[in-house]
């Protein structure tokens, strides 16, 4: 092929591409006018409330398809995380206005510190605290 061939194969292409984009935006458009009020219509809880069921579920998956192996090292940085949720769930305890931001805050610091303890129990961590040390 010679560069005059490729030149107009080239050329062809993006008017292609031009008209393709062109359909595109026409069909975006008719979709968006049908989409609209559905958006304005949907409760906020609902949207916010789908997504953490959603996140639920991946989390679930993600969990209990963790291998053995993999296992000691995850729940060291879960237990970092759940420490900063502590941290945060203290602060939105003591700092909330509202009962129901002080029962959420109240809820989230419980649950965080189950997950830090249940996580010192299953890598056996907890235990070795209180066992005495071998001297060997």
């Amino acid at each position: 092929m010679n560069p005059t061939d490729l030149a107009n194969q080239a050329t062809a292409q993006a008017q292609n591409a031009l008209r393709l984009a062109e359909q595109a935006r026409q069909i975006a458009a008719t979709a968006g006018a049908h989409v609209e009020p559905v958006l304005a219509a949907a409760d906020p809880f609902l949207f916010l409330l789908t997504i953490f069921l959603l996140a639920c579920f991946v989390g679930y998956y993600v969990v209990w398809n963790v291998t053995p192996a993999l296992h000691s090292p995850l729940m060291g940085v879960t237990n970092a995380i759940s420490s900063v949720i502590v941290v945060g769930a203290i602060l939105a305890t003591g700092l909330g206005e509202s009962t129901a931001a002080k029962v959420f805050g109240f809820l989230a610091a419980m649950l965080a510190a189950v997950n830090i303890f249940g996580g010192f129990i299953v890598t056996r961590r907890m235990l070795a605290m209180f066992q005495p040390k071998k001297r060997g």
